[in-house]
């Protein structure tokens, strides 16, 4: 196996997988709030350090990782992935614990992963997707749980018709996906009972 998909993993495995965790719990719990972590590992390209961070601390064995068409296309990347989560990667979409988005602006629709059920809710695909910055793109108003009364956020670049398509998200709880953001400056939430609209409505 070519070194390159070996290199690069957490330092310091069980404290940074810890710290990683939290840090999503925390972005989850209150949504559109950018919870700060440095870059603890070091991937291959188009795998962004954030964002693989984020998977080491989520994935293993017993949860199918799909990958996007850039990451997919990325020996290098794939092997990284399964070396350091185990991580098995699915055929499709809907069958997939967690999603990872190179190119988010590229997203195939967030209908087509898993949604899970009525009475199994948690059986969705959580979406992990890479963006170049939490602030400075479209400013979105968050509402919902864990969020006081509104929070102001502007990720740079969600999925197309990103606002839509949380929308048709929403009207599907308790079914449903959540997504993390992973940026340079960290991870910021959007579980699936937050409500979003851009700024002029």
């Amino acid at each position: 196996m070519d070194i390159e998909a070996i290199d690069g993993g957490f330092a310091n495995p069980v404290f940074d997988a810890q710290a990683m965790f939290r840090a999503v719990m925390d972005a989850m719990a209150r949504p559109g709030t950018i919870q700060p972590c440095g870059e603890l590992t070091a991937p291959p390209s188009p795998l962004a350090p954030i964002a693989a961070a984020v998977a080491l601390s989520l994935c293993d064995a017993d949860t199918p990782l799909w990958l996007d068409a850039a990451l997919q296309a990325s020996p290098a990347a794939r092997h990284w992935l399964g070396f350091h989560t185990g991580a098995p990667l699915p055929h499709t979409a809907a069958d997939a614990h967690f999603a990872i988005a190179s190119s988010p602006a590229e997203l195939i629709a967030l209908e087509n992963f898993a949604q899970g059920s009525q009475e199994y809710p948690d059986r969705s695909t959580t979406l992990i997707l890479q963006v170049a910055s939490l602030s400075g793109g479209e400013m979105l108003q968050l509402e919902g749980p864990g969020i006081e009364t509104s929070v102001a956020f502007a990720p740079v670049s969600l999925p197309r018709h990103f606002v839509e398509q949380w929308k048709q998200n929403r009207a599907r709880f308790p079914r449903g996906v959540d997504v993390i953001l992973a940026a340079p400056e960290g991870v910021a939430c959007l579980p699936r009972t937050t409500r979003i609209k851009t700024m002029e409505g």
